[in-house]
This record gives C-alpha cells, structure tokens and sequence, in this order.
C-alpha cells in the first residue's frame, strides 16, 4: 500500500503507529522527551527511539521540524488546541487519544486576554482577576506564589488578604472541566500554576514557531523561516494584555511589543534575502508606521527601498524619523540612521543598513 503524503510532499502522521503519533502529539503540544515519558509511562529511551522513528518516516530533520509538522498536519493548532483535545487533570496522553474531543483550556495574552474552555468563551471576571490568570499564564512551567501575584497585579496598592485566594477560587470554578471536580489551577507549597498539559498558551505557540523558523534559517531554508514567523505574528492581536492593570501586565506588554517588532523585522530581512523586496517593504512600511521612534525600523525600511530602487523614498524616510527624533525625543538621528543615509546617497545597497537585525 502506497504510503500517504501531504500536499508538502512529506507522509502524514497515518504513516506512524498510535504511539508514535501519541509521542508527536505530546511533543508538538512542547513535552521534553523526560515529560513525554511520563505521561506515556514509558522509559525515556523508548520515547527517544519512537522519535527518531518518527523523524525517518516523516522525512523530517530535527525536533523543531516535527514540532511544525504536527502543527501543518493539523494535529495540534496553535491558539485553537490540539484537535485530540485534553480531558481532566491526570489523564495522559495515553487516555485521550480517542475521537471525542474533551475539554481543553486556552488563554490568548497576545492581545486583550480571552480564555476558551472546550471551545466556548469563558467569562473569567474582572480586570484584576484577569490579571491573575494572565500571570499564571505566562508562567507556564513554575508556581507563582501569593507575593509574586500580589506584586504583579497590585505593585504597591497590595490589598493583602485573602484577595490572591479568593480570586484563585473564582477562576477554578470559572474554568472547571465539565463535571470534573478538578480545576486546571494547582496549587503546591511554592504557590499557583496552570496545570501541566490542560492549558495551552498563545505566548508558547508563538515561541514554538519561532524557535521552528530559527532552525529553518540555519538549515539555509529562508522561505519556510518567513511562513513560520508569519504564522507566529498572526497570533498577535493587538496590544497584549490590553487593559490589564498591574506592574507585571505592563512589563509583559513592552516586552511582547518588542517581539512582536523585533520578529517583523526578522521576516522583512529574510524576505530582503530572498529577494521579495516588494514584500518586506509593504510589510516595514506599516511597522514604520506603527514605530515611528524605532530606528533599527526606519534604517531596515531604508535598505527594502533602496534595494527595490526606490532612493527618493529612501531618503524621506531618513528625513521623516528626523523629524519625530527631533520633535518627540529633542535628539538627532543616530549613528545607524545616518549611516544608512550616506549609503542610499552612495547608491551602496550593501552599507544600507546592512547592520544584524536583533535575533528574535
């Protein structure tokens, strides 16, 4: 029998046993081989040896690949959950293998906070209530004590109390798993986690495709590092953890705004290098736009135009940053803006900005 393939040429998860696939599954969902082990009951050089079988008939090349095909072979899906989805805290991978979609908790941070359970909306209460999920949230593989809530989500107006208990309390009844008396909140002596394997994260389905894209650009492959970034910065929506209150929600936002950015511009130097110029000016010309302050931006956007022979518009840029130095900041364009001015004014496309865009 013919073995088959999806539409990228490489052979679908049929192609493997149950527990292979239960092995792709959990690693796609972001288990280490020790975690995957655990949830299978199996020894870990059993995990390994089904991984690289996996690896083989896949045509795949390394883990992060796999990670990707059991995103594109629709086994797992990132901000929407695995579609052999988890059922109560404690059931493994084994045990929820079978057709019936169970219950599956998500939480999207990259944008104003929402939280699915088994697919439906769930309505987890107020802004500061939010805040609490969102820190758990993005605190995927440790406890968060009582302190580190009441600092995050308080700072300096911490109520003390019972406030971090009873607003724990009312999201394990909010986010409760059908009729199973279990939450997906634990709870241990070093404080309050999300259960391990019960949740998934948008923030981790990110970084997951990024890590994947890495690994394409180091194995030469540039146009499967530009569709995974692509599909990493379409689970943004917005400003992240919009209208959360507290020091750690606004800490979170800058740092996943710079991501967000620093990724844009990743994909635009890799659309420059394959040759897409008309691409990765469209796309930096909205960033620009966006980041009128940022000059790493404009010097980027620079470079796009000038390499699609557009030095006039080059140039307005320089000047238009200028400007908004100038007017916003009282400072003058740096050294790297300025470089970038000489180099369109040489018509050197190599000195354009050639500088290394910030590993994202």
């Amino acid at each position: 029998m013919p073995t088959t393939t999806a539409p990228h040429g490489r052979p679908t998860v049929t192609a493997l046993t149950p527990q292979e696939r239960e092995v792709l599954y959990a690693l796609g969902c972001g288990l280490e081989d020790a975690e995957i082990a655990d949830v299978l009951a199996l020894p870990e050089h059993v995990v390994s040896g089904h991984l690289g079988r996996v690896l083989v008939k896949l045509d795949l090349r390394d883990r992060a690949a796999a990670i990707v095909h059991a995103f594109d072979c629709g086994l797992v899906v990132p901000g929407q959950g695995p579609r052999r989805q988890a059922a109560a805290p404690g059931i493994t991978v084994r045990q929820r293998t079978g057709p019936a979609p169970g219950p599956w908790l998500r939480v999207s941070v990259l944008g104003p906070l929402r939280a699915w359970l088994a697919g439906q909306p769930v309505d987890v209460g107020p802004v500061r209530q939010q805040a609490v999920l969102a820190a758990l949230a993005l605190s995927p593989d440790r406890s968060v004590s009582r302190q580190q809530l009441l600092d995050g989500v308080w700072g300096m107006e911490s109520p003390g109390g019972n406030v971090v208990p009873v607003y724990v309390y009312r999201l394990r009844k909010s986010l409760r798993l059908g009729e199973c008396p279990e939450s997906v909140i634990r709870r241990d002596r070093y404080g309050y986690g999300l259960v391990r394997g019960v949740a998934e994260v948008d923030v981790a389905c990110m970084e997951v495709l990024v890590t994947a894209a890495g690994a394409a650009e180091r194995t030469g492959d540039l146009s499967e590092a530009v569709r995974l970034c692509d599909r990493a910065l379409e689970l943004f929506r917005g400003v992240p953890l919009a209208g959360l209150p507290g020091p750690l929600a606004e800490l979170e936002r800058l740092r996943l705004a710079e991501r967000r950015v620093a990724l844009a511009q990743r994909k635009a130097d890799w659309q420059l290098r394959l040759g897409r110029v008309a691409e990765a000016i469209a796309g930096l010309s909205a960033l620009a736009l966006e980041e009128p302050l940022n000059e790493p931006v404009a010097v980027l956007l620079m470079r796009a135009l000038q390499r699609g022979g557009r030095r006039a518009e080059a140039l307005a840029v320089f000047d238009r940053a200028g400007r908004r130095l100038a007017d916003d900041l009282g400072v003058a364009p740096g050294e790297l803006l300025r470089r970038a001015r000489r180099a369109v004014l040489r018509g050197d496309d190599a000195g354009a900005g050639r500088g290394r865009v910030g590993a994202a």
